[in-house]
């Protein structure tokens, strides 16, 4: 499902941050880094004490598994298409069935589902706000690959009207 392209109308003010949007990849690494360090404290916490830390532990642990499928089965749906930058590979393809036919960026839903169980487990408000803040980055991440896609895949409109960019049926 490639085509000719079609210029993307109103590209908005997000920046390419590279050629492929390299820049993007740089801050989501930070961002999951900074989350990562950030809970490692609050597991010296574990086993919980209390029940409300016990429920962050089971929802932490369950977040991360969903988090961790969405992540896995999204690569293995788009298969040699896969690239870690915005911009698609010259020798991808539209991938919209899978996981894909439901939700545009599986991936970027994974990572996000899977950094708030790891607030949510470690207890960590740190990890918690930096989740917000890779939630927000990888948001505009996927909005500027959007964009890159109008460009590369005629039927790219198309897919964009029928499916959700993170949660199926509502983001």
């Amino acid at each position: 499902m490639t085509g000719g392209g079609r210029a993307a109308a109103g590209r908005g003010h997000l920046p390419d941050l590279g050629p492929r949007g390299e820049g993007w990849v740089v801050g989501q690494l930070a961002l999951i880094g900074l989350i990562i360090v950030l809970g490692v404290r609050g597991l010296r916490h574990l086993p919980p004490e209390i029940l409300i830390g016990w429920l962050g532990l089971v929802v932490g642990a369950a977040a991360i598994v969903a988090g961790a499928w969405l992540v896995v089965r999204a690569v293995a749906d788009l298969g040699g298409s896969l690239t870690p930058l915005p911009r698609p590979r010259a020798d991808g393809r539209l991938v919209d069935s899978g996981i894909y036919a439901r939700i545009r960026h599986p991936i970027y839903a994974g990572l996000m589902l899977a950094s708030f169980g790891w607030s949510a487990l470690t207890g960590s408000i740190g990890a918690f706000a930096t989740a917000l803040v890779l939630a927000a980055l990888l948001d505009a991440k996927a909005r500027r690959e959007e964009t890159w896609l109008l460009e590369r895949y005629d039927a790219y409109a198309d897919y964009r009207r029928r499916s959700k960019r993170f949660v199926p049926g509502i983001y």
